[in-house]
């Protein structure tokens, strides 16, 4: 396979045009000419072939810097309010997210590439990052951020302390652009420790009962998912699936469901129309006693992966979990002894899952059919530090990202400071970018590559 990251930079003819988009004020964009064809059918002159841009929380000091993939720029570096933030992708990977939950506080930095539908062709921007202006503060500690299909549900999980109740609130890149004043949401009579996932006019979200009903050990967490449609701009709890779910935590979905983690099993949701059917796949004996609080889909994927772990992390076991036929099965494999699991992910069309180890190792696994029947089984490992990782500084820890437009994964080593990129399906290194400081956190922007197009 030919190594990307090996190819000379093409001579970019660059022209500086002024345009102004919905909702924005006049912005000066830099539009390249196509490196390569992205899409015949769209060969125009108008598509952009980049591999992206990443945006990396330093630990040592409240910044986040943008790097340009295409010759490891650093593009610029912004101060961030506060320390203890997280980081994550908008719905169509235009914005870098920034979050701090004891602050109540969400920010957002353009990347500076995305895509617009112009119905005759499709039309890709580039441009340098910048601090967006549009902040949401008005939740109280914003906890689970989950995106799909191009939507971002935040669950404010609320204080008990002040007082404040959860919330929930959906937004996309367009209410980003635009500024919107007012979003979409839903504003509960209670705290809780919740998840929503957004699915088009849906939006699935927890439900906290009183104590005195509630089947969870612990109170803070729900026990009931509620079915949400939008109506007039306003969600409305259609549905409450009957189905109940001690002690939830963790959730995912894909084309056709979506499964929450319960202490008990999980609760798989499957559409049909308007209306929701659930059922409970009961924990394996592999499970034990401890409780799938993670769960990973994707929505090319027809089984999920779920983690058990005890509350705080230790002891893992991995399962696979397939709605359609109700089964949840052991993944056969473990990691290596004094390894611990840092980060999941999917690759970006689902053919992969990635988990990377506190030894340094990427672990890759793909699906395989066996007599009818999936399977994950690990394709191969890829060793991403030569560093004694008994060095690595406290609190700190190796973390990854995967790019949205081609079969990469980048992995932030803090001991070394520096990122590398890797090539999934060759399973070798293919770049590295240096840092001048040790990263936190990381997450991919840029236009991703659509390889399949659903209607839920």
């Amino acid at each position: 396979m030919t190594k990307l990251f090996k190819l000379k930079l093409i001579a970019l003819a660059v022209s500086s045009t002024l345009i102004t988009a919905c909702g924005d004020a006049e912005t000066n964009i830099v539009e390249k000419d196509p490196i390569a064809v992205v899409d015949d059918e769209h060969d125009d002159g108008y598509t952009i072939s980049s591999f992206g841009r990443l945006a990396v929380l330093a630990s040592d000091s409240n910044e986040a810097s943008f790097f340009d993939l295409d010759d490891n720029a650093l593009l610029d570096t912004f101060v961030l309010n506060d320390d203890s933030n997280t980081l994550s992708a908008s719905p169509d990977f235009r914005y870098a997210v920034i979050a701090n939950r004891t602050q109540d506080y969400l920010g957002f930095i353009d990347g500076g590439m995305w895509r617009e539908d112009h119905g005759a062709h499709l039309h890709d921007y580039e441009q340098s990052p910048v601090f967006s202006s549009y902040e949401l503060t008005s939740g109280s500690r914003p906890t689970h951020l989950i995106t799909h299909d191009g939507q971002l549900a935040i669950f404010y999980d609320g204080d008990a302390d002040s007082g404040a109740s959860a919330s929930v609130e959906v937004l996309t890149d367009n209410d980003i652009t635009n500024a919107t004043a007012t979003l979409t949401g839903i504003n509960y009579d209670i705290n809780m420790h919740g998840v929503a996932e957004p699915r088009g006019e849906h939006l699935l979200s927890t439900i906290r009962r009183d104590d005195a009903s509630s089947t969870s050990n612990a109170k803070v967490l729900p026990d009931q998912v509620g079915v949400y449609h939008l109506h007039d701009g306003n969600y409305e709890l259609e549905q409450t699936l009957e189905v109940t779910c001690p002690d939830l935590h963790g959730a995912a979905q894909n084309h056709d469901y979506v499964v929450f983690g319960c202490g008990d099993g999980v609760l798989i949701a499957h559409q049909q129309g308007d209306e929701y059917e659930a059922e409970k796949i009961a924990n394996i004996v592999a499970v034990g006693d401890l409780r799938i609080g993670s769960i990973y889909g994707h929505e090319d994927s027809e089984s999920f992966i779920g983690i058990a772990s005890g509350h705080g992390g230790g002891e893992a076991v991995i399962v696979t979990i397939k709605p359609a036929t109700a089964e949840m099965e052991e993944v056969e494999w473990q990691l290596a002894d004094g390894a611990s699991a840092v980060s999941y992910s999917f690759s970006a069309h689902g053919e992969h899952f990635l988990i990377l180890d506190s030894l340094g190792f990427l672990n890759v696994f793909s699906a395989h059919d066996h007599d009818g029947e999936m399977h994950w089984e690990l394709a191969g490992q890829v060793d991403i530090t030569q560093a004694d990782v008994t060095t690595m500084p406290e609190g700190m820890s190796f973390s990854m990202t995967v790019a949205q437009n081609g079969q990469f994964a980048y992995i932030t080593d803090p001991i070394a400071q520096h990122i590398l990129q890797v090539h999934l399906e060759d399973l070798e290194v293919e770049g590295e970018l240096e840092l001048t400081f040790p990263p936190a956190a990381i997450t991919w922007l840029g236009i991703a590559q659509e390889e399949h197009a659903h209607e839920h």
